[in-house]
C-alpha cells in the first residue's frame, strides 16, 4: 500500500476549492492549459532528493491491474474529462463524447480538431509505476493512480507521440518539444513523490540534469 495515504497534506479548504473547480468544468468555462500545474523546480529538486533509488521490478505486470477509465461525473469518464479539460471550445454529446473542439499537444506542439487523434497519457506510465512500487498496492489504489485528475498525471497529447513514449522514463524518453522539458520532469517528480514511488539510477540522473536547468 503506498504511503501517500499516511501523508495527505491537502487542507479542507483546498479540497473544497478543487471540488468547486471540478464542478465548474462541466458547467462550460474556458478550458485550462492541460494538466494541473506541477510543483516548482526548487520543490521538485527537494522531492527528488528524498525519493528511494532502487532497481525496477517488472515481474507480474498486467495493465488490467490498473482499471481505467472510471466515471468522473454523469456519463463522463476519465478520458472524456481530460479531453474536456485540455481542449478549447470542446463540445460533447449526451454520452460525453467530444464531437468538436481543438487540442494543443504540449509534447510536440501539434494542434488537433478530432479527439480520435489524441491519447490520454499517464505521465508516469502504469508499467513504470508498477516497476517502482505499485506492484505492492491494492487494485483500488492502482485504480486511483490510473485515474488521478488531481495530480499532474493525466494529459491529452498526440496519439502517436504517446505511443512512442510507451512505458519509458525520462532517461529513455522526453517530450519532443524541448520547451516542455521542465514542466514534464517537475510533474514526473511530483507524481512519484506523492505516490512514494522509487526511481532508478539513470532516471534520477536525468531528472537531476533537467531540473538543474529549470
Amino acid at each position: 500500500m503506498p504511503k501517500f495515504y499516511a501523508r495527505r497534506r491537502l487542507s479542507i479548504l483546498a479540497a473544497l476549492t478543487g471540488l468547486i473547480a471540478f464542478a465548474g468544468l462541466f458547467n462550460g468555462p474556458a478550458a485550462s492549459a492541460a494538466l494541473p500545474t506541477p510543483v516548482s523546480a526548487a520543490t521538485a529538486r527537494t522531492y527528488l532528493a528524498s525519493l528511494t533509488v532502487a532497481t525496477e521490478v517488472r515481474t507480474g505486470y498486467d495493465r488490467d491491474l490498473f482499471p481505467t477509465w472510471i466515471t468522473i461525473s454523469g456519463t463522463c469518464n476519465t478520458r472524456e474529462y481530460v479531453l474536456k479539460r485540455d481542449g478549447t471550445n470542446v463540445v460533447t454529446n449526451s454520452a460525453c463524447t467530444a464531437t468538436s473542439g481543438s487540442w494543443y499537444s504540449v509534447y510536440d506542439g501539434a494542434t488537433w480538431t478530432a479527439a480520435s487523434d489524441l491519447d490520454i497519457d499517464h505521465l508516469v506510465p502504469l508499467a513504470e509505476a508498477w516497476d517502482s512500487g505499485a506492484r505492492n498496492w491494492t487494485t483500488a489504489a492502482r485504480q486511483g493512480f490510473a485515474n488521478d485528475i488531481t495530480r499532474p498525471q493525466l494529459i491529452a497529447v498526440t496519439d502517436n507521440v504517446n505511443q512512442s513514449k510507451s512505458d519509458q522514463d525520462p532517461a529513455e524518453w522526453m517530450p519532443p518539444l524541448a520547451s516542455y522539458a521542465c514542466t514534464y520532469v517537475r510533474a514526473w517528480v511530483q507524481v512519484k513523490y506523492y505516490y512514494d514511488l522509487s526511481v532508478d539510477t539513470a532516471e534520477k540522473a536525468k531528472l537531476t540534469s533537467v531540473l538543474s536547468g529549470c
